[in-house]
This record gives C-alpha cells, structure tokens and sequence, in this order.
C-alpha cells in the first residue's frame, strides 16, 4: 500500500472519527440532561435528535460547497463548525440553546459524513479503495469507543448531582480537542484530482495522482476527463435516464441503513439498560462493550471488503441485525431480558459493524457518475440523516408509549427494525451491483451501459 495514500486516508477519516464522537456523546449525557432540564419523552428524543436536523441542512449544503470549493476546504469549514458546536453545547443554560449548539455540530457531521468517503474514495486506487473508504467506518466507531471512555471517565469525577449540573457540560467540551487536530492535520492534505480536473487544473491533479499511483497516473487522469467532457453536471442530471435508478438505490440504502435501528443503540444504550435494571455507571460500561464490538468487527469488515466483495457481506450482515433484532423483541416480550439483551445487542451491532455500517458508504462512494458524485452524495447522505432523525426522534417515544408498553414490553420497536432488515436484504439482492476491484470510472462505465 502506498504510504501518502494511507496518511490522506487517514486524515481524511478524522472527519468520521468526529462525526462518531459528536453524535454519541449524546448516550452518555442525555439522562443528565432529563434530569437537568426535566425533559419528558417528546423533549428528549428533540434533545437526541436535534443535531440530524443539523446533519440535514450539512449534507444539503456540503454537496455543492464540495464542488463548488473543493472537498479541502470545505472539510476545513466542519473542523471548525464541530470546535463552535463543542464548546457552544457545554454552556448551553437551557434546551434551546443546547438544541441550537447541536445543529451547528451536527451540519459539520452532515457534511463530513459524505465528504469523508466522498475524498478518500477520489484519491485511492480500486485496489485498495473498499478499505480505505471503510477506514473512514472504522474512525467513526473509535469516535464512538472514545466518547464511552470519556463519558465513563467523567461520570466518576462527582456524584449524580454533579453529573446533572456540570458533568454532562465536560462530556460535550471534551469534542473540542479532536476538532483542532482534524482541522491542524486538513491544512497537509492535497486537494482531490478529480475536483481538480473539473476545475481544468490538470497539472495539479497530475502531480497528486503520481503520489497515489505512479504508474496509472496519466492513464487515470484521461479516463476521468472523458467522462467529464460526457455532461455537465446539475442538479437536473440526477433525474437524467439511467442516473435517476441509480440516485433512487442510493437513497434507498442510505435510509435502510438507519431505520433498521442502529442509532437507537449507539445513541440511548445506556438508557435501554437501565430501563433493564443497570446502575447509571454498568450502563455506561455496558455502552463501551457495544462500542469495541462496534470497531472490532469494522477492523474485519476493512480487511474483507475487498476479497469477499461488497454485496455478500451486506446480504450476511443484514441478516444477522435481522435475527437479533426479532430475538431481541421476544425476550422483552416475554420479559426474559437478563443476559439476552446485552448478547443480541452485541451480536446486532458485530453484524452492522462487519456490512451495513461501513459497505454502505463504500457503495455510496462508488456508484454514482464523477460529474455529479458530489451532488448524489448530498443527496444520499441527506435522506440517510433524515431516516436517522426519524427513528431517534420516534423511539423514546414508542418506548414510553403506555399502551405499547403494556401490549409488547419494550419489544414492538426491535420488531419493526428487524422487518426494516428484510426489505434492506430483498434491496441489496436485486438492486445493487457487485463493485470489488473496479476503478471508479470502470464502474461507472458499466452502470452506463446496464
């Protein structure tokens, strides 16, 4: 592997480890929050939400500001928004404040969530490129591992009191560290060849490409500028012949990703277990369980994506989410929740971990035309965060709702995420194209001509 190409990746890639970090430092705070600001049920999945309303209005912007700008800068542009976002969150003195600092964040989450892919998958050769664009996967869940610890960490330093005035203050402060360094580090890495080329600087985009690959240089710079001089990109070439099927399964996987009920996990862990019968601190050790699951079996995912492809895997993984979901619905149906929650929980987030957390935006990242990658993105990345907003905002108070409660014991939401699975492995076995060890233009070639 090309070592300047690792180190872009994995700069690049701190853009995912602070889109992890900012969306689940709400886990740990957000029972502190309940108490601080005496939130109910509707309050507190706003509380959670709040930020994808940010994520949204990011992905919406992102998308032409990438290619407008380029993807560099407008990197640069959410280091910054996630340091205002961390310290504005801290000192927040009521809800809407806090609300207010959290969709700051979350439209630098937004943005970074599609640029992040989006520029490791323009400078990284096909042979290597499922791994480095599922590395960005693997910095999100250390985002997420880390910001357990944290939490964990800074829950110990006071007593409950404590934690409701002033410690859930420190957990969101503490994001402002990693913001400086991603933005420090963006300032060393180049600008993407292919944003470069559509800009008609074709030496800089030359010279970037002999860091990647020497010898495919000149041969990977006219390719993509035949597909460039193909069409001019707007906004109305998504709905073109051929591109619009493709937009459509794009969106399609982006939202499954989210309504089969992973953010109710990474996002209210602690919460569930305590509604199980755990202490606020075994709560909060049982989450950092669930986050080394969450990065373990990304680590595999990285090291498979490449040699098994991407479709067995999703086909794998969705499945298992499936499976464990439903079994999770039947204990607490049955109200047989000591020990088999926590198993299916973990055994739910090691299947998303291993397909859907990260190949998902490794097809993302290669399946639409290099004209309007960035667009299709946004607009991918938006109809995800939205079905991520959908399902935090809906799921406390489905959980709480008397009368599902006292029909189905906390299990009707696990059922409907599990049914959510099967549509997402009917999807994934008809629609989506295999793409292991295909250039981005040899793809889009073939999509083409399909």
């Amino acid at each position: 592997m090309n070592r300047k190409v690792f180190q872009i990746s994995l700069i690049a890639a701190l853009g995912g480890l602070l889109f992890g970090y900012d969306t689940a430092v709400i886990a740990g705070a957000i029972g502190f929050l309940r108490d601080k600001f005496l939130l109910d049920a509707a309050e507190m999945g706003w509380a959670a939400s709040s930020a994808l309303v940010g994520c949204i209005i990011g992905c919406s912007v992102a998308g032409v500001t990438s290619d407008g700008i380029g993807r560099k800068r407008t990197l640069l542009i959410t280091a910054i928004l996630f340091f205002i976002s961390a310290i504005g969150s801290a000192v927040a003195g009521n809800l809407s404040e806090f609300v207010f600092y959290r969709m700051i964040g979350g439209v630098a989450v937004g943005a970074a969530s599609m640029l992040s892919p989006l520029y490791i998958a323009e400078v990284t050769p096909a042979a290597i490129r499922g791994r480095m664009v599922s590395l960005n996967q693997l910095a999100i869940t250390l985002g997420m591992l880390v910001v357990y610890f944290v939490n964990y960490i800074i829950s110990l330093q006071g007593s409950q009191t404590w934690n409701i005035e002033s410690g859930w203050r420190w957990m969101f402060a503490s994001e402002a560290l990693p913001a400086f360094v991603f933005f420090i580090f963006l300032l060393w890495i180049p600008e993407s060849p292919r944003w470069l080329l559509k800009q008609k600087k074709d030496d800089e985009a030359l010279d970037i490409l002999k860091l990647v690959d020497p010898q495919m240089a000149v041969q990977e710079v006219a390719a993509i500028k035949r597909l460039i001089a193909l069409e001019k990109s707007s906004w109305r070439l998504l709905f073109a012949k051929g591109i619009r099927l493709l937009l459509l399964l794009g969106i399609s996987l982006a939202v499954l990703q989210q309504i089969t009920g992973i953010n109710v996990f990474l996002y209210y862990a602690p919460e569930i277990f305590k509604k199980l019968g755990s202490g606020s601190d075994t709560a909060l050790l049982q989450t950092i369980v669930i986050g080394a699951v969450n990065m373990g079996f990304t680590l595999i995912a990285i090291k498979k994506v490449d040699k098994w492809g991407r479709k067995p895997l999703m086909l794998i993984g969705a499945s298992g989410m499936g499976f464990c979901l439903f079994g999770m619905g039947l204990t607490a149906y049955f109200q047989q929740t000591a020990g088999w929650v926590l198993l299916f929980v973990l055994g739910y987030i090691a299947c998303f971990a291993l397909s859907v957390g990260p190949v998902t935006w490794v097809i993302l990242s290669e399946i639409f035309p290099t004209v309007i990658r960035g667009v299709a993105m946004s607009v991918a990345t938006i109809s995800l965060w939205a079905a991520n907003w959908l399902v935090s905002q809906t799921f406390p108070m489905m959980d709480e709702n008397e009368w599902l409660v006292s029909h189905f014991h906390h299990g009707f939401t696990f059922w409907v995420y599990g049914f959510m699975c099967l549509i997402l492995i009917i999807v994934v076995q008809k629609f989506v194209p295999e793409t292991k060890g295909k250039t981005l233009e040899e793809i889009e070639g073939a999509l083409r001509r399909a």
